[in-house]
């Protein structure tokens, strides 16, 4: 399953949450993409509950939140959830929020998945930030957090690089070339 880009009302590229930590994980720790598989078939709200709940009881994925702290897994789906969820906050009024939250409780509707709209220069370095403060309170050695960080930044940078052609990139011919590069016709 490859990273699906949509589109919002907007005509603005978004990206799945989902599909960023595949990338991320599958480049970093492919070792866990049986994780990432076995998470994905959840809702978003239901991930991130399980991933960010202390142990006490036998976790449904079969090992304890010990285990899960040193994963690249949690870190980056929890971080990449929160800025979903603020990105949402920013652009959705609470009250039609909790109204939709009524309604999906009422008719058993999934939440749809959390998506991600491309991000500012200044975002993607909060994002980063996130990444490693997650990274270290998660336990990971400062460089592994680094890397994670690094590789969360870039794929999210690449979800940007879709809003919009490159100026520097020439443009196509506008008409039929010759292919003998003669000029004649």
């Amino acid at each position: 399953m490859g990273s699906e880009t949509d589109t919002t009302g907007d005509g603005r590229p978004t990206v799945l949450v989902r599909d960023v930590v595949r990338s991320v994980v599958e480049a970093l720790a492919p070792d866990e993409l049986f994780l990432v598989e076995g998470l994905r078939r959840f809702d978003d709200a239901t991930v991130v509950r399980r991933l960010s709940r202390g142990g006490g009881r036998r976790e449904p994925l079969g090992f304890g939140i010990g285990e899960v702290a040193a994963l690249v897994t949690p870190v980056v789906w929890l971080v990449l959830d929160e800025v979903a969820q603020r990105m949402v906050a920013t652009t959705v009024d609470r009250a039609s929020r909790g109204a939709t939250g009524l309604v999906r409780r009422v008719f058993r509707r999934r939440a749809p998945a959390a998506e991600l709209r491309p991000l500012t220069r200044e975002q993607l370095v909060e994002v980063r930030t996130m990444v490693l403060t997650a990274g270290e309170q998660r336990g990971l050695v400062p460089e592994r957090a680094e890397e994670i960080a690094d590789a969360v930044v870039a794929r999210l940078a690449l979800s940007r690089a879709l809003e919009a052609p490159d100026p520097r990139e020439p443009e196509p011919p506008a008409g039929p070339t010759d292919p003998s590069g003669t000029g004649q016709d």
